[in-house]
Formats: C-alpha cells, sequence, structure tokens
C-alpha cells in the first residue's frame, strides 16, 4: 500500500474537481475510508456506533469523483490532525460509562444510562452484552418467552448458554424453540426490545450489600462460635427451612478444610496465620474431634515445618475451648482472605 503521506497533488484530464468546494467533515471521512479501501488495508468499523456505520455509509454512495489535489489536501490535513492528538475521549454518554465504570457511584451511573438510553442514536446491546449474567437472570425469568428468545439470540454464546442453563426445564425448552422463530425480526424491534430491557435494569433499586443474605449470614456463622452457629441455624430452620438449608451448603469452618482445601493451597494458607495462633488450633484439634484437619494440614507442608509444628503442639498442652475456637477462626479467616483476592479456589461442596 502507497503510504498516506507520499500522496503527491497530481492534475489529470478528465478528473473532478473538487478543490473550489470546502468538503464537510463527514465528506472528509467518506475520502479516507475509501482510499484506504481501495489500497487493501485492512480496516474494521464495525466498533464504531451504528449510527456513524450507516451515515459514513450513505456518505460514500453520495459521492463520486474527487480531483488529485483534493484528496491530497484530504490526506495532509488527517494526518496532520492525528500527529497533533494528545488525548482521545470516547465521544458519547456511553463511551464515558465503559471508561468511568467502577469509579463513579451507582446512582450516578444510572442516571448517566437512562440519559443513554434516552439517546436514539445509543445501541442498548452495547451495555447489555457486557453485563453478568446475574445482572440478566431475574428480568429474564420475568420476561417472555418472545422477548428472552431475542435476548439470548442478541448475546454472545457462552453467556447465552450459560443463562439458559438457569432457566427451569420447561421455559428453557419454550425458549429455545421461540429462537428458531426469530428469523424475521427486523432490527429497529430489537432495538426496542434491548431498550426495554435496559430500562428495566436501569431502575432496579441499588443494592445496599454486594453480597447476598445467605452468603452475609454464612459469613458471620462461618467465624461464630460452634454453640451459637447451632443455635442460629435450628431457629432459622424453625423460620424459614429453605433459607437455613442454603445458609449451611453457604458455612465454611475448620471441619470443612480436608474437604473444601485443595493440598497445594495448605503451605500459603498456614503463612497467613500467626504461629502461636496456628499452633494453638493444631493442638485444639488434636485434643478433639477434628484431628482429622490437622493431620491433613501437617500432611501437605514441607517435612521440616510439619515437624517443628508437631514439637510446638506437643508443648502446648490442653487448650481452652473459647482459645480453640479463636484458634479455628482464624485459620478460616485466613482461607477466606485467600479466596475473596482470587489466590486459591475453594472446592465446591456436593449438595
Amino acid at each position: 500500500m502507497q503510504p498516506l503521506a507520499q500522496i503527491k497533488p497530481v492534475r489529470r484530464a478528465g478528473d473532478v474537481s473538487t478543490a473550489g468546494r470546502g468538503l464537510t467533515g463527514r465528506e472528509k471521512a467518506a475520502v479516507i475510508v475509501r482510499l484506504l479501501l481501495a489500497e487493501g488495508a485492512p480496516m474494521s468499523l464495525s466498533a464504531l456506533p451504528e449510527h456513524m456505520q450507516a451515515a459514513l455509509a450513505e456518505q460514500i454512495g453520495q459521492m463520486r469523483l474527487v480531483d488529485r489535489t483534493t484528496l491530497a489536501d484530504v490526506v495532509e490535513e488527517f494526518l496532520t490532525e492525528l500527529e497533533q492528538v494528545g488525548l482521545s475521549f470516547p465521544g458519547g454518554i456511553e463511551g464515558a460509562l465503559s471508561m468511568m465504570d467502577g469509579h463513579i457511584s451507582p446512582s450516578a451511573a444510572n442516571r448517566l444510562r437512562r440519559l443513554a438510553g434516552a439517546s436514539s442514536k445509543a445501541d442498548p446491546w452495547d451495555r447489555l452484552i457486557g453485563l453478568a449474567p446475574e445482572r440478566l437472570l431475574p428480568v429474564l425469568e420475568e420476561e417472555s418467552t418472545e422477548v428472552a428468545a431475542v435476548m439470548l439470540s442478541k448475546l454472545p454464546i457462552p453467556k447465552a448458554a450459560d443463562l439458559l442453563g438457569r432457566l427451569p426445564g420447561e421455559k428453557a425448552r419454550r425458549v429455545a424453540y421461540a429462537i428458531s422463530l426469530t428469523g424475521n425480526v427486523d432490527p429497529e424491534t430489537v432495538r426496542r426490545i434491548g431498550i426495554s430491557l435496559a430500562t428495566q435494569l436501569d431502575n432496579l433499586p441499588v443494592r445496599a450489600f454486594e453480597a447476598g443474605p445467605v452468603e452475609r449470614v454464612g459469613a458471620i456463622l462461618n467465624v461464630s462460635p460452634a454453640a451459637t452457629r447451632e443455635d442460629v441455624l435450628r431457629g432459622l430452620e424453625q423460620t424459614d427451612a429453605a433459607f437455613a438449608e442454603h445458609v449451611r451448603r453457604a458455612i465454611f469452618t475448620f471441619v470443612h478444610i480436608p474437604a473444601r482445601l485443595s493440598p497445594r493451597d495448605v503451605a500459603k494458607v498456614l503463612r497467613l496465620v500467626d504461629p502461636a495462633v496456628l499452633v494453638t488450633a493444631l493442638a485444639a484439634a488434636a485434643q478433639g474431634p477434628d484431628a482429622a484437619v490437622g493431620e491433613f494440614l501437617l500432611g501437605n507442608v514441607s517435612q521440616r515445618m510439619a515437624q517443628g509444628l508437631r514439637d510446638e503442639v506437643a508443648e502446648r498442652g490442653r487448650v481452652k475451648e473459647k482459645d480453640a475456637e479463636e484458634a479455628m477462626a482464624a485459620v478460616v479467616t485466613a482461607i477466606r482472605q485467600l479466596e475473596a483476592s482470587g489466590d486459591l479456589a475453594l472446592v465446591q461442596a456436593e449438595d
């Protein structure tokens, strides 16, 4: 391809001159795109908003011939502007939201999203595609089969498959069949459905807590004394048996370590626990029904470290119940910290 900077203004007989009038910005963009396409340059315009793609295509369709002098002037202006660019902005509310995601409050982000949704130029699917399945699932469950079929058709295949797998069996089958009937849906209808779905998501109240009630109660009971934990669970079972069952599954205590913690992660967990606290936890485990937990921890560290801990446990003597629970809770807290930071993944408990 001939470099843009090497294009020279050469006039030839038969050229149609446009030098006598100034080209608009849209016309100049059409000239640059036409030149790049003619030279075979790899270029993807799909990242542009659809209204900009349509406007550019319409402009290219309206133009005929451009003389070489004008072409050279447009190219020179284009290259000059590129060289002078120091900072670029995304353009539009949609781009600003993508750039500032996580840096502004949820309420401010929702207000801006409503403004973006009200714009006739905004494509609501750009935002819907980027949302997590957990945000989309409640809306998908409440919508009609036809709307759900359009929604899954617009989403990336992995995300659509994930959502379809979370729907109840009967609705999942109806939605899958409805997808086969979406072949003749026009783009404007799909866009209006996207606007409606985005509006529903924007109108959802901002949650005060990131984690759900099951996770919050489970996290509290994780580090609560065993007597308190069992008393609370018994009370929950009498009030709401289903909720109590979910909480039981969310609880991770010292006794669950061999089943839920990978052996390769034991060393990094023990490094986070204060040595004296760790010795107390191991001594308490050896004295009670949790001896298997202590052996699991000692069996997955170096022999030198394990022997040193065994010697200290032997010297530790009898451990009070309160001290034992606090020490075991410290080990569990270390595991949860590593899980939250992504440094380990717990084995999922079977039903």
